[in-house]
């Protein structure tokens, strides 16, 4: 706040304004105005002023509310209305805060802030509160508790402060410089110099930063570079304040006299569309302070420091009517704050005094505020009595008078001897990781306790160090963790370790020794890749998928088509769904759900897992079964049998999972009410039973199918809510049926560990006379429960353990719309005949096809894995055999199980989420043939995204219809990439560095070059991607992507989707051209068509498609060499000089490659080619492989080891 040219009166407290706050009242104070104030012996305001009973707030009109002492003759220097709490907060000019609660203005904390210096600006945080005084900034909770005190240069004199994020702060004042400060590491990130010194007030809209001047400006500046864009010159003399709302700026200053300064009562309006002032508006008061509330009209409240306070609209005319006093108890108001829910105003007068005027009787300072802390009341008076039997008793206590003599407990040193306490044992799994080093040992720290703390265990705990004792030291015995013993190794959590290569030496094969692919999970939000497996391993659905194609930008189907295409061409090893997820966050339903999980959510498995992943599985259906009604049903999906689709409006994902139900409610009246619905899937719903009843499981999901209940509905006969009877029956069963367990507190669990201990009873006693109970059978050794002989082989005691869910269950519609459903196993089928089952109408027989289970382990915050029986068709592709099989997928860990393990659950660590049953024979209903969608039109012209893109800046040609590349055709390619997040690593205790999570790229710009033809060299893609997620850095001086470039409203480029550029490149990989590029892995990856293939790297892009200038010029064992050193040394280029260009790299790689052929006669002497490469290395070597700088320096052509290269 700037007080150049305030009353001259304010003079007469200068001596006050740096002194020591005085018990005794402030002479200047005339007592009578301070009849009402109760005060303590040190004089101290202990009650408020209350207002007179007689006055009545009406609502909508400000009125005073309450008026209290902050600190008696002190000026109010600054008040502010907290943004979390219910709180007011007061600055004086001594240094001291004060804080109040609520309307009542009840004292809630007050301490010193600065012992000599004002109070100038106050700004709350979410965990305190931001003091700005003259060089000082201190961070303080709201008890008074320093966080952080940050001291100034003393040469500064700071007046104002912003915050423009959760942890950036500008801080301003009379120099001529703006400071920055990160209030994460409390240290100045920045210093932004101003053209026009003294800042004094800071504003900020979503457009620019706002900084008023005391010679009377307003500048407008870059939220992002903080240039100036425009000045308003408002005043003459100088500003006293202004506020933005919208699209106006108005400001009150002083404007310059004959006499000196002048307050002007003349307000500046400015147009922030136009950038240009409107009509001023006069008011009636002197204005020293004023404020938008824009409550039903942006009006402004405008006060002068003699108390007047007028409303007006910004466009209109100030009505003096409009115009109310405050009445201060001293001569002037010395500040103004308006609380968030525009219900408080808040005065503080010269004479230390706070008055609240609000426009309801019961104001709230804060639309959401949450709950304020108080301090505990004060025990002292009533001392508790003391227990001798406990141990954590503190013996401080206990009263004690002061004495001479020995205490008891001042045993003599012969009687006494130390006993220290004992140590507990090393971490067993800091001993797993250990490695010694000579006599020293180094290993990560677990982080399973607090640095430099070890917590204090009393005798009775003690045994759990034995316990821990008994872990053996050597490496063998080490290797199983002693909290990971419930929980078997193939379930837990998995996670990639990286090294200085990343994932090149990682080796997946030790995880997957199958053909399928797994899937990575270090992306954010890979909870879900048990389910993405799942969908893609239901026949019908992954050849659904993998045949839809459509222009939206962010689609499900069309992404999870793409990463279905990747994992039928991977052979083992895992993939990665970076586009899918990426456009799974884009998507507002799912954040709305809550499916997307912040990143250290994740890692701390903060989020319920088996929540979340049923959240997750009814929004894919839903998001798909959407995605597929948008375009038009394919006619090679109708059905073999003849049968057609539902409704017009229905889609394949609807006829594949929907069930159609009739829903009936029957009021009490008799008026009953029919309609009909259908869902995707189904949530099981418990009985409550706590006797130990036997359920089957088929009786449950009836149960849960036609669900019975009372509940409240409306009546149109009765034409009131009214006590209903709702009752739901099935019109049509869903060829998958997908069940959501629900299995989310300790009711659900111990209903389903009751079940089991029932169902293995009963089971063992049926087999009693067949089973052994020291049968045990090894993984290699089960069969099929059918025999040649048609005997059923019994399952042995393990196998019926924690068994509920049968693998079948039987559906069948009756003729009264009723539903009857069993359990169905294979001795019915036996009994019945494999074709009995589906010979009724309307019965239909599922078999289990996928378990989703979640893993409890509260070290690694859990897990979500997959049993799943994969079809015939699969491993025929696969494997080039035919049969079934389950497997576990855990991330890219995959391992074939048995069948009964998919069924099993114990509840203690193995929860069950989803099930999928599947109508038999399924497959047979569809046309499983699958069309690449991708046409060459991908390749022609398309628009921009970017609005100021015009044809100046093109920087390609498309191709032409003639220009259609062909089979083994040449392309240039380039890709350029921005960071979305930094990565995580450690520092371990040897000195080396661990990552723990890599960074997280985003391709940027794709170029791709003609490589053949009149056109050779010039681009004909060269997209710049558009992306909605945050950058954190944009690598300009690798990428050559400047801030903007990928913002569609500013951005000058051809920006297009990352879905559309995918597109053009698969159609080129599917179509059989060459890529040229350098380091096209990385490229490849990041764009999402490569995956890991142990050492090396499996393509999407087959292996004779790819030839990369980064193995063409390498010798085995030796470093991989940049372009910008190959150019220099074979072409005599010097490229990438401050920043890269992707159409430049893309170029030199083809000249490149031609360069390969021309040295190495098309690949017929390797020989003198080596010679070629050997002459690179020992230049390369001499010339620490730098290119050299212009001067001084010549061609490469001209030096000795490069002259007997060209002898060759």
């Amino acid at each position: 706040m700037n007080f150049e040219g305030l009353d001259p009166g304010l003079a007469e407290y200068a001596p006050a304004m740096h002194s020591a706050l005085d018990p005794v009242l402030d002479a200047h104070l005339n007592p009578s105005l301070l009849q009402n104030v109760e005060l303590d012996p040190e004089g101290v305001a202990l009650e408020a002023l209350p207002v007179q009973e007689s006055v009545h707030i009406m609502e909508g009109v400000y009125s005073e509310l309450h008026s209290v002492v902050a600190e008696v003759g002190v000026p109010v220097s600054v008040s502010h209305f907290d943004l979390h709490e219910e709180m007011l907060w007061v600055g004086s000019h001594g240094g001291h805060a004060t804080s109040f609660f609520g309307p009542a203005l009840e004292r809630y904390s007050s301490f010193q802030v600065n012992g000599s210096d004002d109070i100038r600006q106050i700004q709350s945080l979410e965990n305190g509160i931001l003091f700005l005084t003259k060089n000082n900034l201190k961070y303080m909770a709201r008890g008074g508790l320093i966080i952080f005190d940050y001291l100034l240069d003393e040469n500064e004199d700071m007046h104002s402060l912003l915050l423009t994020d959760s942890s950036t702060l500008l801080v301003g004042g009379l120099q001529n410089h703006i400071l920055e400060i990160d209030l994460n590491t409390v240290q100045e990130t920045q210093k932004y110099a101003v053209e026009t010194p003294g800042v004094t007030i800071m504003r900020q809209t979503n457009r620019f930063f706002f900084c008023g001047h005391t010679s009377g400006k307003v500048s407008l500046r870059d939220l992002r570079t903080f240039k100036v864009e425009h000045e308003f010159d408002a005043f003459s003399g100088s500003l006293s304040d202004f506020d933005v709302h919208g699209n106006l700026l108005a400001a009150c200053g002083f404007s310059s006299r004959l006499t000196g300064l002048a307050c002007d009562r003349f307000l500046k309006v400015y147009d922030l569309r136009m950038m240009r002032a409107i009509t001023p508006l006069q008011v009636h008061v002197d204005p020293a302070f004023l404020r938008f509330i824009p409550t039903y009209t942006s009006r402004l409240a405008i006060i002068s420091q003699s108390g007047q306070c007028q409303f007006c609209e910004p466009t209109g005319l100030a009505n003096p009517a409009d115009i109310f006093h405050v009445n201060p108890v001293g001569p002037l108001l010395m500040t103004f704050d308006v609380s968030a829910s525009k219900q408080a105003l808040a005065f503080g007068d010269s004479e230390g005094c706070v008055h609240l005027w609000t426009d309801s009787p019961e104001p709230s300072f804060n639309p959401y505020s949450r709950e304020t802390e108080f301090a505990l009341p004060c025990l002292v008076d009533s001392l508790p009595p003391l227990d001798w039997s406990q141990d954590l008793l503190p013996l401080s206590l206990i009263p004690v008078p002061l004495t001479t003599d020995t205490l008891l407990s001042d045993w003599p040193a012969a009687n006494s001897a130390p006993a220290p306490r004992r140590a507990p044992p090393v971490d067993a799994e800091i001993l797993r990781t250990m490695k010694k080093v000579g006599f020293i040992g180094y290993a990560p720290n677990p982080r399973t306790r607090l640095r430099n703390q070890i917590p204090y265990r009393l005798k009775e705990s003690d045994s759990e160090f034995d316990s821990f004792s008994q872990v053996t030291e050597s490496p063998v015995g080490r290797e199983e963790e002693p909290h990971l013993h419930m929980v078997s190794k193939k379930y837990r959590k998995v996670t990639i370790k990286y090294s200085k290569l990343g994932l090149e030496d990682f080796d997946f094969k030790h995880y997957n020794k199958t053909l399928f692919a797994g899937l990575e999970p270090h992306i954010p939000n890979a909870y879900c890749n048990c389910m993405i497996q799942v969908l893609y391993f239901l026949e019908p659905v992954r050849c659904l998928i993998q045949n839809h194609l459509c222009q939206k930008e962010f689609c499900l189907a069309c992404e999870l088509g793409f990463l279905f295409h990747m994992l039928d061409l991977s052979r083992g090893d895992p993939c990665q769904g970076n586009n899918f997820l990426r456009a799974f966050r884009t998507i507002p339903e799912a954040s709305a759900l809550g499916l997307i999980l912040a990143d250290s959510d994740e890692a701390s498995g903060k989020g319920n897992l088996a929540r979340l992943i049923q959240r997750w599985n009814r929004f894919i259906l839903t998001q798909l079964h959407q995605d597929m009604q948008e375009l038009e049903v394919p006619q090679a999906y109708r059905g073999a049998g003849g049968s057609s689709f539902c409704s017009s409006g229905d889609s394949v994902i609807g006829q594949l999972f929907s069930c159609e139900m009739e829903n009936c409610s029957l009021c009490r009246c008799g008026s009953e009410t029919v309609r009909a619905s259908s869902t995707l899937l189904f949530t099981l719903s418990y009985p409550d039973d706590k006797t130990g009843k036997n359920y089957d499981f088929a009786q449950v999901l009836k149960r849960s199918i036609c669900l019975d209940q009372n509940t409240q509905a409306w009546c149109d006969t009765c034409e009131k809510y009214q006590p209903t009877i709702q009752t739901r029956n099935i019109r049509h069963l869903p060829d998958i049926l997908v069940i959501n367990c629900e299995v989310n507190s300790s009711k659900e669990a111990d209903f389903w560990r009751m079940q089991a201990e029932v169902a293995f009873k009963m089971a063992v006693k049926k087999h009693s006379g067949e089973v052994s109970k020291n049968k045990e059978f090894a993984l290699a050794d089960w069969k099929e429960l059918g025999s040649p002989e048609g005997v059923l082989v019994c399952p042995s005691i393990e196998e019926l353990k924690n068994v509920w869910l049968p693998f079948s269950i039987r559906m069948k519609m009756t003729k009264n719309k009723g539903l009857d459903v069993c359990n169905w196993t294979d001795g019915d089928e036996m009994q019945w005949g494999p074709a009995r089952a589906e010979e009724e109408h309307g019965v239909c027989v599922y078999d289990l096809m996928a378990t989703v289970v979640h893993i409890l382990d509260s070290r690694t915050g859990g897990s979500l894995v997959a049993h799943i029986k994969v079809g015939e068709t699969y491993h025929q592709r696969k494997e080039g055999v035919t049969h079934q099989q389950w497997y576990l997928f855990n991330d890219f860990l995959i391992e074939p199980i048995d069948k009964h393990e998919a069924v099993q659950f114990d509840m203690n660590w193995k929860v069950p989420a989803i099930l999928y049953y599947v109508k038999r024979n399924l497959n047979s209903r569809y046309n499983l043939n699958i069309k690449n969608p991708i046409e060459a039109s991908v390749l022609l012209a398309e628009a921009s995204l970017a609005r100021k893109q015009r044809k100046t800046h093109t920087t390609f040609i498309p191709l032409m219809l003639n220009e259609m590349p062909q089979i083994g055709d040449l392309v240039g390619l380039d890709a350029e990439f921005v960071t979305l997040n930094e990565e995580e690593a450690e520092l371990r205790s040897d000195g080396t560095k661990s990552t723990i999570k890599p960074s997280q790229m985003s391709v940027a710009r794709i170029t791709c070059v003609r490589g053949q033809g009149p056109n050779e060299g010039i681009p004909f893609i060269d997209d710049y991607i558009s992306t909605q997620e945050q950058v954190v850095d944009y690598l300009t001086q690798y990428s050559g992507i400047k801030p903007g470039d990928l913002d569609a409203k500013i951005s000058s480029k051809h920006l297009t989707t990352l879905k559309s550029t995918y597109l053009k490149l698969r159609f080129l990989i599917d179509i059989g051209v060459k890529f040229v590029g350098h380091g096209l892995q990385k490229d490849f990856r990041v764009i999402n068509l490569m995956v890991w293939q142990g050492s090396f790297k499996s393509l999407l892009v087959p292996k004779d498609q790819v030839l990369d200038t980064v193995y063409l010029f390498h010798m085995p064992r030796k470093r991989m060499i940049s372009l910008r050193f190959l150019a220099w040394y074979f072409l005599d280029l010097k490229i990438q000089g401050e920043t890269h260009d992707s159409i430049e790299d893309a170029r030199t790689a083809l000249q490149l490659y031609r360069k390969y052929l021309e040295l190495s006669k098309n690949g017929t002497e390797p020989e003198s080619f080596h010679k070629v490469l050997k002459g690179l290395y020992e230049k390369g070597r001499k010339m620490d492989w730098k290119v050299p700088e212009p001067e001084g320096q010549t061609s490469p052509k001209n030096a000795a080891v490069f002259s007997s290269v060209l002898a060759l």
